[in-house]
C-alpha cells in the first residue's frame, strides 16, 4: 500500500532572538521587539536595534491590529506539505505600531482582499509547541 500522507510543514526556526515572540504567540499575545534604550519597535527580532544598535531588546505586546498592505494567492505548492492548501493566500500587514508582518489569512481568505482593509490577529495552535499568528478582516 502506498503512503499518501504529506510531509510535515516547515516550522519556524526558534532561537534566542525569536523565542520571546513565539512564547507570546502561544499565550495569544502578538509582540514586536522593542529597544530598551531608544524605544524603537521592529519585527522580526534582531540581535541589535536597527535604529541605535543597542543590544538591549525585549518583546513588547502590541494591539494585534493592522492594515492590509499587499497580498498574494499561491496556486502552486513550493513545498509538498502545502499541496492540500493550494490555493492559499499570504498577506503583508502594516501593524498599527509600525512594523510590517508577513502572515496568512485566518480561515478562508477573502475572495479579493482589499488593500487598506483593517485586520486583526488570531492565533492558530499547531501543537503544544507552536502557535501561529494569522489575520482576519476586522468588522
Amino acid at each position: 500500500m502506498m503512503d499518501t500522507s504529506l510531509p510535515a510543514k516547515p516550522r519556524p526556526h526558534i532561537n534566542a532572538i525569536s523565542r520571546g515572540f513565539w512564547e507570546n504567540c502561544r499565550r495569544g499575545i502578538l509582540s514586536v521587539q522593542r529597544c530598551d534604550d531608544c524605544g524603537h519597535q521592529h519585527y522580526p527580532g534582531a540581535p541589535v536595534c536597527p535604529s541605535c544598535l543597542s543590544s538591549r531588546q525585549s518583546w513588547a505586546p502590541i494591539s494585534g491590529r493592522g492594515t492590509l498592505v499587499s497580498w498574494v494567492r499561491f496556486h502552486r505548492a513550493y513545498w509538498d506539505s502545502f499541496r492540500a492548501d493550494v490555493p492559499y493566500a499570504v498577506c503583508l500587514v502594516k501593524l498599527d505600531e509600525g512594523p510590517l508582518m508577513l502572515s496568512n489569512f485566518a480561515g478562508d481568505a477573502p475572495a479579493e482582499p482589499t488593500i487598506g482593509a483593517l485586520l486583526e490577529v488570531v492565533f492558530e495552535k499547531v501543537d503544544s509547541d507552536l502557535t501561529l499568528p494569522k489575520f482576519r478582516v476586522r468588522d
